[in-house]
Formats: structure tokens, C-alpha cells, sequence
């Protein structure tokens, strides 16, 4: 055969990002999955363990409110200390310090608010360090998206199999539900101190040490991997660039917090039945594990942040858009698909931002601003958001309202610095 009538060769598929992992990465992202499925294995059931124990209903409310202002208010702190001490050392404390608090909750008593605060505050060092790593893992393979959407899913699989295991468990005592986390915190933050080693960070420590030993390398000819234009690093983005990322990560955690505050109430409403926000929330979570990771990084691999995150933002500006006929189940369902798009563009797209723009040595620091963003945004949000549906009596007002400020976000996504793919 010729070689003008040649058939050229089929591109290989690309290795999925599992198969490119090293054992370290593989285990981080157990460890996600782990720590996924102990945490709603607990949090659901701490207000009704509370609530068992005689404490009061106020008190409750502001023990899990605790909770959730130390595992996102202290990201910022979290995230100076991947910077400062390392992201390994900080998986450690973070371990360590859930597993005090697990043990402070067991005990009760004046031991209850310290073991919750603890709890929150391990969680906020266990996700900003374990991120971090993750991130480090997959700049080698110039795969910083596919690991953020893996890590992403691998989350979401704690979230769906927690709350079914709880209930499973919760008849045998609280207790238990406490040892098994207790136990699974001991088994990964041992292998992950003892048994193994970031190798990103080995491997670029042995090539100072060679260059130290030997003197600077010999320039050598560029590898084809090498031609090609690094995500992972972009020019800097100014001032302004950080700003519009903590501003659009605020935007998503007030938009988002919608699904926990008035979409439940609107579910109802729509339906007349009160298992409509089951049918909301399981149809979101099966379309998140389903299609995250191949929508981001086999269809839109190609795309930068930027672009996801306006998309995303007016994913948003849709899904409530079909909120406005209030024709029922319909509207609902055509609601969750737009909003669930929505939740896996912005969510990645935020963090592979933050990592790409960030200076190497403040990765952990630029995560944690993210973090604080979600402290701000979720409870800013789910106020605004129910004092709109009582003052305006769930008419159309409140959906143009979330509309408009999802459209707003889309337009402010634009001010973000390009990336490349």
C-alpha cells in the first residue's frame, strides 16, 4: 500500500487518570473516600444523638453550627499551614485531631464542644492537605483537572454511602459509628505517615541533589510532553484575579446553599410531597457520580477554567429559571439537571483555578481562600435566600432574583485570567 492511500494510526485513548496515579495518589483518594463515608456517616445522626442525650434543641442547633464554622473558617489557617509545614505533615495533624475529637464526643459531657470543634477543625486540615497532595500528584502527568474531577467523584461516594451505612449502624449505638471512624482515621494517617511518600516531591528533591553533586544540567533536547503549554502554572493574574475567584467561589456557596434552604420548601410546595427533595437530591447525586469525571475531562477537557465557570454560573441562572411556570414536577426536574451541570463545572473549575494562578508555594493558602468563601457564602446565601421566599411569598421574584445574581457571576467569570490547556 502506498503511503498516500495509508491509513494513518488511531490515537490511543488517553490512560484514565486512576491508571496514572502512584500508590500515594491512589491512597489519597481512598482517603477521600474513606473520610467521605465516615463524616455522613456521623453528621447526620449528631443532632439526633444530641437531641437522645437531653440536649436542648437550641444548643443542638448551635453545636452543629460549630462544626461547620470550624471546618470552613479555618481553611485559611489550614491552607497557610500546607504552605508552611508541608501538606504531608498537616494530613497527619489533621488525622490526628479528628480522631481526639471522635473521642472527646464519645466522652460527652464539658468534653462535647471541644471534640466537635476538633472534628471541624481536622476535617478543614485533612481537605486542604489531601487536595494539595492530590494536586502535586497530578501536575507530573499535566492532569490537574481529571484528578480535581476524580477526587470530586470519589467525595460524592461518601456523601451517597454514609448517610445508608449510618443508618445501618446507628441501631448498634452512636458509639460505634464513632469507633468505626476512629478506626479508619488510625489505619489511613498511619499509612499515610509510615507507609508511604509523595513522589512528585522525591523526585524533584533528588534532581537538587544531583544538580547540587554534579553542577547545573546540560541543556538537552525538549521531550514532545515538554513542547506542550503547562496548566499548570499561568502568568500572573494581577490583582484583580484572585478577587473575582473569591467573589465567584462566594456566588457559588449563596447559589448552592439553595438546594439545603429553599429548594426543600419549593419541592414541596411544587408537588405536595415531602419526599419530592429525596428525588432531587438522589437524581443530583447519581448524575455527579455518573458523569463528573468523563463530562470534565474526556468532553470539556479541551476548555479552560474560565470557560467552565461561566457556563456553570449560567447553568445556575437556568435551573432557576425553570423554576418560574411552577408547573409542578416538571419544574422540578428540570430544575435538578441544569443546577446538578452547574455543581460539577464550578466546583473543579474553582479549584483548578486556584491552584494553576497561585504561586507554587501558596497552593494551600490559595485553596483555603476557597474554603473561607463557602464560610461566607453558605449561611449569606441560605439567610438571603429564605428571607426572600417568606417577604415575597415564593413568588417570581425570588427565582429572578437567584437568576440574575447567577447571570451576574457568568459576566465576572469573564475578568478571570486565561489558562491554558
Amino acid at each position: 500500500m502506498s503511503a498516500a492511500t495509508a491509513t494513518p494510526p488511531r490515537a490511543r485513548p488517553r490512560p484514565s487518570t486512576w491508571s496514572r496515579t502512584s500508590a500515594t495518589g491512589r491512597a489519597l483518594l481512598t482517603t477521600v473516600l474513606a473520610t467521605g463515608v465516615t463524616t455522613f456517616m456521623f453528621l447526620p445522626l449528631l443532632a439526633l444523638h444530641l437531641s437522645a442525650a437531653g440536649t436542648p434543641v437550641g444548643r443542638v442547633g448551635l453545636l452543629i453550627g460549630l462544626l461547620s464554622l470550624c471546618g470552613q473558617g479555618f481553611s485559611v489557617i489550614s491552607g497557610l499551614l500546607v504552605d508552611r509545614v508541608g501538606a504531608r505533615a498537616t494530613t497527619t495533624a489533621g488525622f490526628g485531631c479528628r480522631i481526639v475529637g471522635y473521642l472527646l464526643i464519645a466522652a460527652g459531657g464539658p468534653a462535647l464542644v471541644p471534640g466537635i470543634a476538633a472534628v471541624g477543625i481536622g476535617g478543614s486540615l485533612l481537605v486542604l492537605s489531601v487536595k494539595a497532595r492530590l494536586v502535586t500528584e497530578a501536575a507530573a502527568h499535566d492532569d490537574t483537572r481529571g484528578m480535581l474531577a476524580l477526587r470530586s467523584t470519589f467525595g460524592n461516594v461518601g456523601v451517597v454511602l454514609g448517610p445508608a451505612l449510618g443508618a445501618v449502624a446507628y441501631p448498634l449505638g452512636f458509639d460505634t459509628i464513632l469507633a468505626a471512624a476512629v478506626l479508619s482515621h488510625l489505619v489511613l494517617g498511619f499509612h499515610l505517615t509510615f507507609l508511604t511518600k509523595d513522589e512528585a516531591n522525591a523526585e524533584a528533591k533528588n534532581e537538587a541533589k544531583n544538580e547540587a553533586d554534579d553542577g547545573p544540567a546540560a541543556p538537552h533536547p525538549p521531550h514532545a510532553a515538554d513542547r506542550r503549554p503547562a496548566p499548570e502554572r499561568t502568568a500572573a493574574p494581577g490583582r484583580r484575579g484572585p478577587t473575582v475567584l473569591f467573589l465567584a467561589a462566594v456566588a457559588y456557596w449563596a447559589i448552592y446553599s439553595q438546594l439545603n434552604s429553599v429548594i426543600p420548601l419549593t419541592a414541596k410546595t411544587l408537588t405536595g410531597s415531602t419526599a419530592a427533595i429525596s428525588v432531587v437530591f438522589t437524581l443530583n447525586g447519581a448524575l455527579v457520580l455518573l458523569c463528573q469525571y468523563t463530562l470534565l475531562r474526556r468532553f470539556l477537557g479541551h476548555l479552560p477554567p474560565r470557560t467552565l465557570l461561566t457556563a456553570g454560573f449560567a447553568a445556575f441562572a437556568l435551573a432557576y429559571l425553570a423554576l418560574l411556570p411552577h408547573a409542578g414536577w416538571l419544574s422540578l426536574l428540570l430544575f435538578t439537571v441544569p443546577a446538578t451541570l452547574a455543581e460539577m463545572l464550578i466546583g473543579p473549575s474553582l479549584d483548578e483555578l486556584a491552584v494553576t494562578t497561585a504561586p507554587r508555594r501558596r497552593t494551600g493558602r490559595a485553596l483555603g481562600l476557597l474554603g473561607l468563601a463557602g464560610a461566607v457564602g453558605s449561611p449569606l446565601g441560605a439567610g438571603l435566600g429564605t428571607h426572600l421566599l417568606q417577604s415575597l411569598h415564593g413568588g417570581p421574584g425570588v427565582w429572578l432574583t437567584i437568576t440574575t445574581t447567577a447571570a451576574l457571576a457568568a459576566g465576572a467569570c469573564l475578568l478571570l485570567p486565561r489558562t491554558a490547556r
